[in-house]
């Protein structure tokens, strides 16, 4: 059963979250929560989920981003974005860092702020180095989309939210964000001067 999901103001979402222990990781409550991300997630639906979003401080996120949420997006949507599906996974205790230090501007919107977009800045390469949902080390180097719902979900997990980062002029419902912003990214910036 989907859990509320915990909208901007809350403590929780301005807190870093603490540090999940193997013998935590592996109890049969937080197995249980990651079942509920799971099935919170999908059912919002978004690509991804930190533990602070529904209330928990924990180092804990769930990512997917499956083909039939790309159905509304054009080929040059998501090759603009390098937007490919991806299977679902957990991260716990994840570090993150930037493998290069380019960056792209995209709208991006989140599921505690719903309603809401803003052009967000973002790294386009980074590398995770994380626990699975079994307590066992792993890393993965991702890009493009991919690596924004990493940094986005990370974010989270530290206390900040993409308004932290985002270009506060292009700080928009989504209807106006559909209505007057689809352009490219680099358009939204010219025409914004910035």
């Amino acid at each position: 059963m989907p859990i509320p999901i915990v909208q901007a103001g809350d403590p929780v979402l301005r807190t870093p979250a603490r540090e999940l222990t193997r013998a935590q990781i592996l109890s049969p409550e937080i197995r249980s929560l990651i079942e509920q991300m799971r099935e919170t997630m999908r059912a919002a639906p978004g690509v991804g989920l930190a533990a602070p979003q529904i209330g928990q401080g924990l180092r804990l996120v769930v990512v997917e981003d499956p083909p039939e949420l790309h159905t509304n997006l054009t080929q040059q949507q998501l090759s603009e974005r390098q937007r490919q599906p991806v299977p679902f996974h957990v991260l716990i205790n994840p570090r993150l860092a930037a493998t290069a230090q380019d960056s792209v501007d995209f709208f991006e919107g989140c599921l505690s702020l719903n309603g809401f977009a803003a052009l967000t800045p973002r790294f386009l390469h980074v590398e995770v180095h994380a626990l699975n949902e079994r307590g066992e080390e792993f890393s993965r180097k991702a890009s493009g989309w991919y690596a924004r719902i990493l940094q986005h979900e990370c974010d989270h997990l530290n206390g900040f939210l993409y308004i932290d980062r985002m270009h506060t002029r292009t700080f928009s419902t989504m209807a106006n964000k559909e209505y007057y912003w689809e352009l490219p990214s680099n358009l939204v910036r010219e025409r914004l001067g910035i």
